[in-house]
């Protein structure tokens, strides 16, 4: 759909109060009642339907009766409110041409007050040359159900982010500006996409920056996974920026080693064929194993060291688990420091810490069975079967005391016993109570139920009858 921004110059308030209610109620509604609009709106007078059509006159939204009568956003609507926003916080003052459209997005120019050139970005997923985003990108995640323009905005932010992150590290890229919505503005590269150039002054040295760029992003956590001829620009001097991120996975992914390979790949392929460069491929030793001839060897994917940051921890980068954040905070804190014998009162205060931990084991375990005791009398018994045995190898006065505690014991634990057996009666007498209850679904007896309506009626007659036979 093309972007009319002319249109932005005839449309008031209440048009834009519309199109936010609209957008709220999208929240939960693929398509939204119009009487939801209108309560969200508050317009007076009947004025959001006036509104409504004068939305759909210009293609800002799309109306459905199919089910009901409901109203959903364009994603022309979603761009007026995208540059309305930024339009407010004083990003930029004018729209002009249109520079690419791409699978994903359009790319147009915008200027500041100051007469400063940016370039915009407007993700428009749902496209029909590229629909496969649930199996080809990770913005649903563990979503099942779906709307393109939430995936736009989930794109937006997540290029926005990494963006911001990689120029932050030092990594060639536009200057990240602003981002609402599924735009993001961002500064104007001033070069030309590697696939309209066809003539180099130094393409090794190109080449060997473009695989360069591969590896530092490795080795900060990161894989493109769409680093092409297409996504890389360069200017006259030969200054490489790469751009398009919102694909961009961790290497803790299930396939990292895969879009590495392909990233490494295509750059190979491109200079190839476009630059006539000869790469020395493998060749077989004597032994039968593989030998790597050419300067790519140096790109295996498990050679490279992923220790110069980890930004696809600070940026949850798609493939990053909770293990891998573990691994890396051990790896923070400093590896392993192995104490030897320098420290001897080091380890005599580690042993009278454990001497510590285990007195204290003994007095929980001394006290959970002193529990286990007194809530099973028969346990009780064989241990005093036991330790009557133990006795008979001590001395007689000994064995006669602790005789005369074991009886003691003995009568303790048999009135505990009735006590608990009383107890015991009782729960299971209010648990029956209980459980009657709850099949008559709390509901009194019939008998209880019905007496108060027969007051002075048939069944009150024929009692007073039956008092006075049996009087007589």
């Amino acid at each position: 759909m093309k972007l009319d921004v002319d249109v932005l110059r005839y449309l008031s308030k209440d048009d834009f109060r519309v199109l936010t209610a609209v957008e709220m109620g999208m929240r939960n509604h693929e398509i939204v009642p119009s009487e939801l609009v209108h309560r969200i709106a508050s317009l007076k007078h009947g004025g959001t339907y006036k509104v409504l059509k004068n939305l759909l006159r210009y293609k800002l939204l799309h109306h459905d009766s199919s089910k009901y009568d409901g109203f959903r956003l364009t994603y022309l609507g979603y761009d007026f409110l995208a540059i309305k926003t930024l339009v407010n916080r004083g990003v930029f003052t004018a729209v002009g041409r249109q520079l690419g459209v791409g699978k994903e997005s359009d790319i147009f120019e915008v200027a500041r007050e100051d007469g400063t050139v940016l370039a915009m970005k407007l993700h428009r997923l749902g496209r029909t040359s590229f629909r496969a985003v649930k199996s080809k990108r990770d913005y649903l995640r563990h979503r099942n159900s779906y709307n393109w323009l939430y995936l736009s905005r989930l794109a937006a932010l997540k290029e926005f982010a990494f963006m911001k992150a990689l120029e932050d590290h030092g990594f060639p890229v536009p200057n990240a500006v602003d981002c609402n919505r599924h735009c993001v503005i961002m500064s104007l590269v001033q070069g030309y996409p590697l696939v309209q150039v066809n003539q180099l002054q130094n393409p090794d040295s190109v080449f060997e920056t473009i695989i360069g760029l591969v590896v530092r992003l490795a080795e900060h956590g990161l894989i493109h996974c769409d680093f092409n001829e297409f996504n890389i620009m360069i200017d006259d001097d030969e200054k490489v920026t790469m751009i398009d991120f919102p694909q961009m996975v961790s290497v803790s992914h299930q396939n990292a080693q895969m879009y590495f390979d392909r990233d490494v790949e295509c750059i190979f392929k491109f200079f190839r064929k476009r630059f006539h460069l000869n790469f020395q491929e493998t060749t077989d030793g004597d032994d039968g194993s593989d030998i790597d001839t050419d300067e790519g060897s140096r790109l295996s994917f498990a050679s490279i060291s992923k220790t110069a940051g980890f930004l696809d921890k600070e940026l949850a980068a798609s493939g990053f688990t909770r293990k891998d954040q573990v691994v890396i905070q051990k790896f923070i804190g400093g590896s392993i420091e192995e104490s030897g014998s320098d420290d001897e009162g080091s380890d005599d205060g580690n042993e009278s810490e454990t001497n510590e931990t285990n007195v204290d084991g003994l007095d929980s375990l001394h006290l959970a069975e002193q529990d286990v005791i007194h809530k099973n009398p028969d346990l009780n018994s064989k241990k005093e079967g036991v330790s009557e045995e133990n006795q008979q190898n001590s001395e007689a006065g000994q064995g006669s005391e602790h005789d005369r505690h074991n009886a003691s014991d003995k009568e303790d634990d048999n009135e505990t016993v009735n006590e608990n057996d009383a107890e015991l009666m009782k729960r299971i007498e209010k648990q029956r109570r209980r459980a009657v209850s709850a099949v008559r679904g709390g509901r009194k007896s019939l008998a209880s139920r019905n007496s108060y309506k027969d007051k002075g009626g048939k069944s009150s007659n024929n009692s007073k009858i039956q008092k006075q036979l049996n009087n007589w």
